[in-house]
Order: structure tokens, then C-alpha cells, then sequence
């Protein structure tokens, strides 16, 4: 017997990048089963590669060898509406903290010739013409974004960048506003267990949390539980979530549309490239999967949420 885990994704705003680059980052119309499978993979604490003790020795067991095979399944309730953010990167004057400072490799490189140049004057040496000072009062020449001349703001004590070497990029990011989406993860009777240590770790996260970017925190209730039944069959039962804000009604069809995960291509089926093989620090890696886009006609009879908004 098969058992879904409903998750609810609700929030200002969410994004869920596809194709995305640095200059324009794209948003999917609905969630991804990566972006959701490394949503599960924080809030579980997994590590992003295989755990070694020794360069030499083989890696350990993959992270996701319990998370990526659950098939997955989403049915937009709310489906929101897509915003552009107009963004720019460089130029300007703009605060920067000390701790930014030192926790770039090149700032920090810089922070430390300071210090090897302080124990050469303690010995007795001369001060170097070249004499750097750490937090912002070095010219740091190999940034981006070329802030130069960073010092302390006569007025506030901020550090603040007094040149600007290079122009602002102006980049665009994509967003979508006040959208509610069910998700759905399906496992055999045997991942029963893994589901509900799934939902129990979305509410007691062992890492932060987000909708696809770092900007976008869940809100209220995640975890909506275990449900016996395939994906296709949980959908019709259960409710439409509560709109995260005041919904205007559906001017033509009320039955939400649902993505729901094929185990093979079959007649009707697309193809996906969001399977998720690795969460690498060096990049994501993915592979193809099938899915059916379908309506969902909700149980007339079905209970209401009862949910933290």
C-alpha cells in the first residue's frame, strides 16, 4: 500500500529556478521535486556529498538515496502571480560589516598580511609604505563589485566603499507572489516511517529553511501529514488550502490543476530535468523524469483544513 506526505507551500513569495543564470534568474510556475527534495534534505540535516574520513577512502552512502526515489506530486490551489525584481550588483556606496570583510578568502588574506606585518614591527622592524589595516581599511582590488577606499563614515562609523571602479550590473529576478501549492511525496508501505520523520523534521528543521532562494522563508504550517493512497487519489480527497491571502474566486474552471510524477514515459507524459542527483558545493546536478499535468476534481465532501497559516 502506497502513503503520501502533504507538505504545504505557502509564503509571500517563492521562486523555483529552472534555467536559471546570473543575470536573469528564472522561476518555474510551481514547485520543483529538486527544490523540494533539498527542502526535505535541510530540514533533515542531511550533508550536501557523501561523508569520507579520508580523501582516499571511498565516499559513503549518498544523502539522497532515501529522498530522490519518492515520486513526487504537486497541485497548485493558489496558483499566485509572477513578479519581477529590477536588481543591481556593484557600484554605489553601501555599508559593509567586518565580518564580510573576513570572511571572503582574499579579505581574509588581507587581514592576515596585517598581522604578519604587526609581529615585523614588534621584532623592531620599519613599517612598511605599503602598511594595510584589517575591517575595511585595505583597498581590496581583486572584489567584485569593486568597492574600493572602504572606510569607516565620519558621521555613523559605517563602513562605507568611497570608489567604485566598475559599472552595476543590472540583473532581474522572478518571483512568485502569494502562491499556495500541496505538494506531494509518495512512498511504498515500507517508507512509511521515512515519510513521517520527513514531516516531523519540517517543523522541527535542523537547518533553515526556504522556497527555492534564501529570500523566500516558509510560512505556517508545513507538514500536513501521512495519507494512505497514491498521489492522484490523496489530491481528490483533501481540501483547497486556504489562500495565503484574500483569493479572488475562479473566474472559469474551480478544479486546481496537479503535476503528478509517471514512473516511465507514458502516452501524455512530458519530461522534466529536476530529478535530483547531487547537491554538490560545486554545483547541483539533475536528470530527466516524467510527469502528467491533469485537473484535480476535489471530494465535494472533504474536510476543511485545520492549519496554522
Amino acid at each position: 500500500m502506497s502513503h503520501v506526505l502533504l507538505i504545504r507551500l505557502a509564503a509571500p513569495l517563492q521562486s523555483w529556478g529552472v534555467a536559471s543564470r546570473f543575470w536573469r534568474r528564472d522561476t518555474h510556475s510551481r514547485p520543483t521535486k529538486s527544490g523540494v527534495i533539498g527542502l526535505c534534505a535541510a530540514a533533515l540535516g542531511l550533508p550536501r556529498e557523501a561523508p569520507s574520513d579520508d580523501p582516499g577512502d571511498p565516499p559513503g552512502p549518498d544523502p539522497l538515496a532515501e529522498l530522490a526515489p519518492l515520486r513526487f506530486g504537486v497541485r497548485a490551489d493558489h496558483p499566485g502571480k509572477p513578479v519581477r525584481d529590477y536588481h543591481t550588483v556593484g557600484a554605489g556606496r553601501y555599508p559593509l560589516r567586518p565580518r564580510d570583510l573576513a570572511t571572503d578568502h582574499r579579505r581574509a588574506a588581507a587581514a592576515l598580511a596585517v598581522g604578519e606585518e604587526a609581529d615585523d614591527l614588534a621584532q623592531g622592524g620599519e613599517p612598511s609604505p605599503h602598511l594595510v589595516r584589517p575591517f575595511g581599511r585595505k583597498e581590496l582590488a581583486g572584489w567584485y563589485g569593486a568597492p574600493k577606499r572602504i572606510a569607516a563614515d565620519p558621521l555613523s562609523g559605517t563602513l562605507v566603499s568611497a570608489e567604485v571602479r566598475r559599472k552595476a550590473l543590472i540583473t532581474e529576478r522572478w518571483y512568485l507572489a502569494d502562491a499556495t501549492f500541496l505538494v506531494g511525496l509518495e512512498g511504498e508501505d515500507k517508507d512509511r516511517a521515512l515519510l513521517e520523520r520527513i514531516g516531523h523534521a519540517l517543523e522541527h528543521p535542523r537547518r533553515l529553511l526556504w522556497l527555492g532562494r534564501k529570500s523566500c522563508p516558509p510560512s505556517g504550517q508545513l507538514a500536513l501529514g501521512v495519507w494512505p493512497g497514491r498521489l492522484r487519489e490523496v489530491f481528490r480527497a483533501v481540501a483547497l488550502l486556504p489562500a495565503f491571502y484574500e483569493a479572488p474566486p475562479r473566474r472559469l474552471d474551480p478544479r486546481p490543476w496537479a503535476w503528478i510524477e509517471s514512473g516511465r514515459p507514458l502516452p501524455g507524459t512530458g519530461p522534466v530535468m529536476d530529478q535530483p542527483v547531487g547537491f554538490h558545493a560545486m554545483g547541483p546536478q539533475h536528470r530527466a523524469r516524467w510527469e502528467t499535468r491533469e485537473r484535480v476534481d476535489i471530494n465535494p465532501n472533504a474536510r476543511d483544513w485545520n492549519i496554522i497559516p
